[in-house]
């Protein structure tokens, strides 16, 4: 391990304990050197550790135990595996947020409950068209309604990875496409609703299919241009 740059001690100590964690010198489970020997071997503070090591804490790569020590808990970077997919195509991101989509409305339907029905319906209602503030607060609506039926899923995983998706696709369209991507009709949005009502997965999995289809198929047309 090297001593690191003194430009930015915390960011610098946190990237060479990653370095640590990902070339798998220390695997999971495992618990990594203590703090006084941390100091010596980055030729840090104890203050500057105590922060590298926070950061990764919150990056889900260490786990802090009162008393035990600082372990590995993943040899998973997720910001390099995030990184990646935001580069990955806009018909790539849109599919599997699609997927995110038919999953989330499949499990709403199952596990629904009326506060959330009715939340559906009210962020619905308040969705309106582009022409009520523009195009940039339309988005905004459309995907808190979108995200009420995610959140209705009861599953944190698929609500994180929505929101990732949902901001990377946004961006790549305003820089690339400048919102020409087609947006299905209020019809279109109330029978997804309709469908997770019916308590049936299945019936709520096909509404979302059938509402993304064509906009698949206009990002297709638009991306070969």
């Amino acid at each position: 391990m090297q001593p690191v740059n003194r430009t930015n001690l915390a960011d610098s100590a946190a990237e060479s304990l990653r370095a640590e964690i990902l070339s798998g010198r220390w695997g999971v489970g495992d618990r990594i050197p203590n703090e006084t020997l941390l100091t010596e071997l980055l030729s840090v503070s104890r203050g500057t550790v105590r922060e590298a090591v926070r950061v990764l804490v919150s990056q889900g790569l260490l786990d802090t135990r009162q008393g035990s020590g600082t372990y590995v808990r993943s040899t998973v970077d997720p910001a390099g595996a995030l990184d990646r997919v935001k580069r990955a195509g806009l018909r790539d991101q849109w599919e599997a947020r699609a997927a995110l989509d038919v999953e989330a409305a499949r499990l709403a339907a199952i596990r629904h409950t009326p506060a959330d029905l009715e939340r559906m319906t009210r962020l619905l209602k308040a969705r309106g068209t582009v022409a009520d503030g523009g195009y940039e607060a339309f988005g905004h609506r459309d995907i808190a309604f979108h995200k009420s039926i995610v959140e209705a899923s009861g599953n944190r995983a698929i609500v994180g990875l929505y929101d990732f998706f949902t901001s990377s696709i946004l961006e790549t369209i305003h820089s690339t496409l400048k919102g020409d991507v087609p947006e299905p009709d209020e019809q279109a949005h109330a029978a997804i609703v309709a469908a997770i009502a019916t308590g049936d997965p299945d019936r709520a999995a096909s509404a979302v299919r059938a509402f993304m289809a064509p906009v698949l198929r206009e990002l297709d047309r638009l991306l070969s241009q």
